[in-house]
């Protein structure tokens, strides 16, 4: 007997999720994670630490519903956007009994947060065009209690329909909850769904300051959805679940100055995202270069993993997608400032 032998044995067969920081790389220009190329300057407030935390830290849910337009009730903030994706899980599926649904290529901690529930994963791919397949989902619908979506996907960096997400919560009424993953939606905002919250008690929608509010390492997200689904998640959740430093940056975060701020940024990024977009498409290494409506670029190469190696070995770290369904030969491309950009492009342009 041996400890990995005492654990479950779903676990003993998990494929963990291969985060960036985990795949490693001896980088000196990191653009595998899609995080924000800079970082603001918060100050912490030096509040006593000897006492635990809100269980859920007002200011900030109160910051977040002003900036979301949406009631105190409807917001729970959460560890990371990855929390709320299992918190909904654990909370809605028995395990051993229910399953998740998904639409590959998408997010990966999808299927790992239900593998380590216990909870079984059903797929039905994107269509060719990276939009959801309704027709095949319905008809994979039975013991399916969560249906995640996510847009802009990723790793493929385009919209999901809107009519097409309104048609999956009208084909899942009653039946399961709809998780809408709009992560990367400030890249967007016109694009997201939260008008339909109102006429539509089983949507859930995964938020998070990671990506455009430039706090990765805050490990702050949330979850917007009605009040009775906040409520069951409410009574999941770890009682402490954002430390008070964490609670302090992200409530300076999401004071008006700074979200004006992070609005001019994120022009500055698209437009970065658009120089890049065009420089990569007339080099021979790369045969496309998909359109994105987030911070990262997919490209498709004559030799995808050629020229991740070769960036990989110049200390330009990359996220290669060669074994995501349907993406061989892809590389996503996270946007940093313009050297980083003009860097990636001259030593793409470099590849043999």
């Amino acid at each position: 007997m041996t400890i990995t032998t005492l654990s479950r044995q779903n676990i003993q067969a998990l494929t963990p999720y291969q985060s960036a920081r985990k795949l490693g790389g001896n980088g000196t220009i990191w653009l595998n994670a899609n995080e924000y190329p800079t970082s603001p300057e918060f100050q912490l407030s030096g509040k006593d630490l000897n006492r635990y935390p809100e269980p859920q830290p007002q200011r900030v849910v109160q910051a977040y519903a002003n900036y979301a337009g949406v009631s105190t009730e409807n917001v729970l903030v959460t560890r990371g956007g990855d929390e709320g994706i299992e918190l909904i899980i654990r909370t809605f599926c028995e395990p051993r009994q229910d399953a998740i649904l998904f639409c590959p290529p998408t997010y990966g901690m999808y299927a790992v947060s239900a593998e380590t529930a216990g909870v079984l994963s059903k797929t039905v791919p994107l269509t060719d065009d990276f939009q959801l397949n309704l027709p095949e989902i319905k008809n994979h619908l039975n013991d399916v209690k969560v249906v995640f979506v996510c847009s802009p996907n990723n790793p493929t960096g385009n919209l999901l329909k809107q009519s097409d997400i309104l048609d999956l919560l009208q084909i899942t009424a009653g039946k399961a909850i709809v998780v809408v993953d709009e992560a990367y939606i400030e890249f967007c905002p016109e694009a997201s769904v939260i008008n339909l919250l109102k006429n539509y008690p089983h949507l859930a929608i995964i938020r998070t300051l990671s990506k455009a509010f430039a706090l990765a390492g805050l490990r702050c997200g949330f979850v917007l959805a009605n009040p009775e689904l906040i409520d069951i998640l409410s009574k999941v959740i770890a009682p402490y679940p954002i430390p008070v430093p964490s609670a302090d940056l992200a409530e300076q975060a999401l004071r008006p100055a700074n979200i004006a701020t992070v609005q001019v940024l994120t022009q500055e990024l698209l437009s970065n995202r658009q120089w890049l977009a065009k420089a990569l498409l007339v080099l021979h290494q790369v045969e496309k270069v998909y359109e994105s409506e987030a911070n990262y670029l997919l490209i498709k190469c004559q030799n995808g993993q050629a020229v991740f190696k070769a960036l990989w070995e110049q200390g330009i770290i990359l996220r290669d997608q060669n074994k995501t369904l349907h993406l061989q030969n892809c590389i996503r491309i996270t946007v940093g400032t313009r050297n980083e950009c003009e860097r990636v492009v001259e030593a793409i342009k470099e590849v043999k």
